[in-house]
């Protein structure tokens, strides 16, 4: 079974959220036979690489609220967070573009270290001081510290256009999907989870998602209704054809 999750590195509910999927997972009889696929969703796209703010800040004017309650929502999160065993710092923070964190996510996939780097990536970005925003040294740093060559993550970030096609063709399946925000995630392409869900909900839905996995259908050739099909090879050998 495939579990897809479309996330945003700047998206508190989305470190959450993960958090409590991993804790459904460890906990699921079949969790051997899950694949998990993270797929990139910017909350910000097209976002300058220089436009950084404080959270607090991107908060009051993106929806409207005033200081005192961006701080409660904060407070909140960060309790919401400890529970799950996560760090999380309520102040400080700052908010800006994550496109080239994304970037860097696919190239680490392609050498099978994108979970490495999507934790470290969620770790520095709400529980370390130093910002991930604006600085490609300091996520030359981290995909170092995730097992990524060094001179590939310099190029890949060299290169605006380096797994880019491939950051907006998952924005663009998860719009098709039906997802308007983050985390989303997606099991077999049956059922969605929306939202950082507690870890009753993704054990119930990796249950269901499991048990009704169609069986596989096999389709018999020829016109002889023999039910035992064609020649193949078994754990008993090959059938030799006799004359």
């Amino acid at each position: 079974m495939r579990v897809e999750i479309w996330s945003d590195i700047a998206c508190p509910w989305c470190y959450v959220g993960k958090a409590r999927f991993e804790k459904a997972l460890r906990d699921f009889p079949h969790r051997d036979e899950v694949e998990v696929v993270h797929r990139s969703f910017e909350l910000d796209p097209g976002r300058a690489k220089d436009d950084i703010q404080p959270v607090i800040t991107m908060l009051t004017k993106k929806y409207g609220m005033s200081a005192a309650q961006a701080e409660a929502g904060e407070d909140n999160l960060g309790a919401q967070a400890a529970a799950e065993g996560l760090d999380y710092r309520t102040r400080g923070r700052d908010h800006g573009s994550t496109f080239d964190m994304h970037r860097l996510l696919h190239l680490a996939k392609e050498h099978g270290r994108q979970e490495r780097l999507l934790d470290a990536l969620y770790r520095a970005n709400f529980a370390e001081e130093r910002s991930v925003f604006g600085e490609d040294e300091r996520l030359v740093e981290l995909a170092v510290a995730a097992g990524l060559d060094e001179d590939a993550v310099r190029a890949a970030l060299a290169d605006p256009e380096a797994y880019a096609d491939e950051v907006r063709a998952d924005e663009r399946e998860a719009a098709r999907l039906g997802a308007s925000g983050v985390p989303f995630f997606v099991l077999d392409r049956k059922y969605g989870v929306s939202g950082a869900q507690p870890a009753e909900v993704f054990a119930q839905a990796l249950t269901q998602a499991f048990g009704e996995r169609a069986p596989l259908k096999i389709v018999e050739g020829g016109n002889t209704g023999d039910s035992a099909g064609a020649d193949a090879c078994g754990p008993d050998g090959c059938a030799v054809p006799q004359h």
